[in-house]
């Protein structure tokens, strides 16, 4: 029997067949994330979700797109892809839990210059533990083949979040007012920011390698860097739930202060004791390799703290307390002052 003869389109560099049996491999990962909604099975034209707003007086969506940054660099270093799925969710939901909404279901785009059906199964079973964490659904995305538009090997990825919340619980930080108490819970690591920096000064500079076991971190550095970021859906559910929670920063790109201005009214400002936990080791070595000062560390990394969460002074050790019980680290790290003007909105004390 003669070999059929490759399709113009394959010769071009795009298989369809492959694309179509990269939807059945991930047919099973992606069908554990379906949650009450779902209507439509993946591998249609678009995604249907039913809206049940039966328990919401003044429905709105919220909404959010991210993707994953340099930190891709690294996954492409180690060839391990399984954990970058996870760290693209966790950049969407975030931020719509921060504005008071819960997420309901998520799209994703990855983009190859070829398809790599074993990547591509990777990066979405990350995608899918993200998904489950977060209790939302993945109910569709697109994996696009593009041909002489990536260097070999390498890959984007792009998430989108859709989250449902009651108009009178959004959280726009109006209520934050003068005495309230500041609650950090901690971050797993350096979560999705400052890869640029951080591959400048570790890869570039000092010419390190992902396999280097480091003495501070206890692990090779390749391990670290991919450690995935951390989803704060159910953390947030469980103390709105029982305690009045007046506004929440993400703090991603941009740090303290960029992200936390975000959530003020220009009537207050966020004191930040710097004393009040300890980073995790990353940073120091990060600050260390770099000679990066105080300021700029603060400004683009998380610094050890991935969410900043406003309460009552009154409730503020219970909330410490819940959060323990929850397994999240979290700290007393600060408290809202008036501000002056001229002032700036985040302030640090030791």
């Amino acid at each position: 029997m003669t070999q059929e003869k490759k399709s113009k389109y394959a010769e071009a560099g795009v298989d369809i067949d492959a694309g179509n049996k990269l939807v059945d491999l991930i047919r099973p990962i992606v069908s554990k994330t379906y949650r009450s909604g779902v209507i439509t099975d993946i591998g249609g034209f678009a995604g249907i979700f039913s809206l049940n707003v039966e328990h919401t007086r003044n429905p709105v969506l919220v909404s959010s797109t991210d993707g994953v940054g340099t930190k891709l660099k690294v996954a492409f270093m180690m060839d391990r892809h399984d954990t970058i799925g996870i760290d693209l969710v966790a950049m969407c939901v975030n931020d719509i839990v921060v504005q008071g909404a819960m997420p309901l279901f998520f799209l994703d785009y990855i983009s190859m210059g070829k398809l790599d059906l074993r990547k591509a199964q990777e990066i979405i079973k990350g995608i899918s533990v993200g998904c489950m964490e977060a209790k939302c659904a993945l109910i569709g995305g697109e994996t696009a083949e593009m041909p002489g538009f990536y260097a070999e090997g390498e890959y984007d990825v792009a998430g989108f979040v859709v989250g449902l919340a009651d108009n009178e619980e959004l959280l726009d930080g109006s209520e934050i007012a003068v005495g309230q108490q500041l609650i950090g819970i901690a971050s797993s690591g350096l979560h999705s920011n400052g890869y640029s920096l951080v591959r400048k000064i570790l890869f570039e500079e000092h010419k390190m390698t992902v396999d280097d076991y480091v003495e501070e971190l206890g692990r090779t550095l390749g391990e670290e860097l991919l450690e995935p970021t951390r989803i704060y859906v159910r953390p947030v559910a469980n103390l709105r739930r029982d305690f009045r929670v007046f506004g929440i920063s993400h703090i991603t790109g941009g740090g303290f202060f960029d992200n936390i201005p975000r959530m003020l009214p220009n009537a207050c400002k966020a004191v930040i004791q710097k004393s009040s936990w300890t980073p995790p080791p990353i940073f120091p070595f990060l600050k260390k390799m770099g000679g990066i000062e105080d300021k700029e560390m603060m400004r683009v990394f998380n610094n050890g703290i991935g969410l900043v969460i406003v309460v009552s002074e009154a409730d503020a050790s219970e909330v410490l307390l819940r959060l323990k019980a929850m397994g999240e680290t979290a700290y007393l790290i600060g408290w809202i002052e008036s501000r002056n003007e001229g002032e700036l909105a985040v302030q640090f004390t030791e």
